[in-house]
């Protein structure tokens, strides 16, 4: 691939960190005066907290998992084995993931499903100009892998262990740092909710 096609894949791998932090920033702020339905010391607001600390910790290294595969190749070929034996964008399932763990945090079942639908909407969009792009790109061995594994909910039948390239440890500490975004959200929410019990933020509307 020449420079001028790897400055066009870095274009998208850019919008897809700007997308993702927007979506993060967006997502906090429609909450800042929204509470749960659940209170505090139910079950299930707790169930909620504790699955989505789960499904944080889980996109995070997934998202380390899928480095390990793609980084610094993607430029380079088409990369089929682990994550992405299973889906064409698992980086964006994973986040997508963590971004329901985000909503989670609030105890509420409706902000963890709008997280999650917030943040895939927004990679659909990337998805669909890297897919113009690769297409191009690599021709019939792009398309052959396009007919064969699924864009975005992952075909565990299909798992294959491939070849994971060689190891860059600057790829793989870029990808923890990123990921460590969404951690972020379990302080965040615990002050937020602080100021909505103290009154200093008022509560504006509540999710079941």
């Amino acid at each position: 691939m020449n420079s001028q096609d790897k400055n066009g894949l870095g274009r998208y791998q850019r919008m897809r960190r700007l997308v993702l932090a927007v979506a993060i920033i967006a997502m906090f702020a429609a909450l800042l005066f929204g509470q749960s339905a659940f209170p505090p010391d139910s079950t299930i607001h707790e169930v909620l907290e504790m699955a989505g600390i789960l499904m944080i910790f889980l996109g995070i290294v997934g998202r380390l998992w899928c480095t390990l595969y793609i980084g610094g190749r993607k430029s380079d070929e088409v990369v089929t084995g682990g994550p992405y034996s299973m889906t064409r964008n698992p980086l964006y399932v994973f986040s997508t993931l963590a971004a329901a763990g985000v909503g989670a945090q609030m105890g509420s079942i409706v902000a963890m499903v709008g997280f999650a639908a917030l943040c895939a909407g927004a990679f659909h969009i990337v998805i669909l100009r890297e897919e113009r792009f690769l297409k191009s790109e690599f021709g019939a061995e792009y398309l052959a892998y396009l007919d064969r594994v699924p864009r975005f909910f992952p075909d565990f039948s299909l798992y294959k262990e491939g070849d994971t390239g060689r190891f860059k440890p600057r790829l793989l500490l870029n990808t923890l740092l990123d990921g460590l975004v969404f951690l972020v959200a379990l302080p965040v929410f615990e002050m937020i909710d602080h100021a909505q019990v103290t009154g200093t933020l008022p509560v504006l509307f509540r999710l079941p």
